[in-house]
């Protein structure tokens, strides 16, 4: 018999990682379209719901009254989102603790964006407030509104000597911060889950650090993020196609003199590796896409339907080899960077359809996780 695969749809809900980009272009429209794809599935998906932007926007509401307007649809397309039936949960990008406004939706953010590289009682205080906002706001739709999961921005999360030890004091059931085999390096994150020793299933952590698994039960769970390898052809047609889109949009730029460029896109270097830029860095990532293989975080708007075929092979073959009734799997998605959701509408049409998956919520992983059943592994 095959296994069951409970398949989590999460999003990170957020604006891009420098505080660049219009939120009701990238958050609240594709949001709304999202959850209207969901509904024609009989779908519910879940938002890890970046809520330092939100903190930020009502801190500087009171001088900036435009910021206010912005805030205040924010709640309200949450609210309705979570009213519908999807999950909201909790995801901190903490460069937003030092910000600067400049107007006109323009912010400069200082703050580290790495959570394990700020003090415990930071830690406690960033993770304190977010939880509390977020629970405040959607207690008014429903009273018994908990978090109990979250992701690090930029996936950071190990190691450190203090993140899951203040998550589980806080009530948190499961973190899905690690992706095994991703490494980055570059002027913001320095990050290496390139040996993780547990990439697929759910598992007890090292509390000091989440890419070992404990040899004893834990007071919180990781629950990986899928990541998979190979679909080397797959990723040149999708490479080729984001290259066309890219020209058409530099001309539509150009077509209106480049107004309001700063709302849209970050900047080129915020995820540039040392050595991947210029004509030899780019011969050096062609190498390692088409030629090497590289590891794919199971995004799916970085992915057309190819690659999300390669993604569901590949999480069938290792639930099989799991020997478990029973798999949780976690997606990743941007609505910030979804430009055609064609592919994802084909994708989710396969996932209907199949006898082998069940769709879930992070709130129905978690309880999974409580009530015993999905195996949690320990070493």
């Amino acid at each position: 018999m095959r296994p069951r695969i409970h398949l989590a749809l999460v999003d990170d809900w957020e604006v891009r990682g420098n505080g660049s980009g219009d939120p009701r272009i990238l958050q609240f429209a594709p949001m709304r379209r999202l959850t209207e794809i969901y509904a024609k599935h009989g779908i519910r998906g879940s938002f890890n719901v970046e809520v330092m932007q939100q903190l930020t926007y009502r801190d500087f509401e009171g001088r900036f009254p435009e910021l206010r307007a912005v805030a205040d649809e924010w709640d309200r397309v949450v609210q309705d989102s979570f009213r519908q039936g999807h999950d909201m949960q909790l995801h901190l990008h903490p460069q937003w603790t030092a910000p600067e406004y400049e107007g006109e939706g323009r912010w400069k953010l200082h703050g580290d964006w790495s959570i394990i590289n700020y003090s415990p009682q930071q830690i406690r205080d960033l993770l304190v407030r977010g939880k509390q906002y977020l629970e405040t706001l959607l207690r008014t739709v429903d009273a018994a509104y908990t978090c109990i999961s979250f992701r690090g921005g930029s996936w950071c999360a190990a190691p450190s000597d203090c993140l899951f030890s203040i998550l589980a004091e806080l009530g948190i059931i499961f973190d899905m911060s690690i992706v095994a085999g991703i490494r980055i390096d570059t002027p913001q994150i320095k990050l290496d889950y390139s040996r993780c020793e547990e990439p697929f299933l759910p598992y007890y952590p090292e509390m000091c650090d989440a890419r070992r698994v404990s040899p004893t039960e834990q007071a919180l769970i990781c629950l990986p993020t899928h990541s998979f390898g190979g679909a080397r052809m797959a990723l040149l047609r999708r490479d080729l196609g984001k290259a066309r889109m890219a020209v058409r949009k530099r001309m539509e730029r150009l077509g209106n003199g480049g107004r309001n460029a700063h709302l849209s896109r970050g900047r080129a270097d915020d995820w540039t590796n040392p050595g991947e830029s210029g004509i030899v860095g780019l011969a050096r990532r062609m190498r390692k896409r088409y030629i090497q293989g590289q590891t794919h975080i199971s995004d799916l708007s970085r992915m057309n339907y190819a690659m999300m075929r390669c993604m569901m092979a590949s999480i069938r073959k290792q639930a099989a080899e799991s020997g478990l009734e029973d798999v949780p799997v976690i997606l990743e998605n941007h609505t910030k960077d979804i430009h055609d959701f064609s592919d994802i509408e084909r994708f989710l049409d396969d996932v209907a359809r199949s006898t082998d998956v069940k769709t879930v919520t992070l709130t129905e992983l978690a309880n999974g996780l409580r009530d015993g059943t999905f195996k949690v592994r320990t070493r």
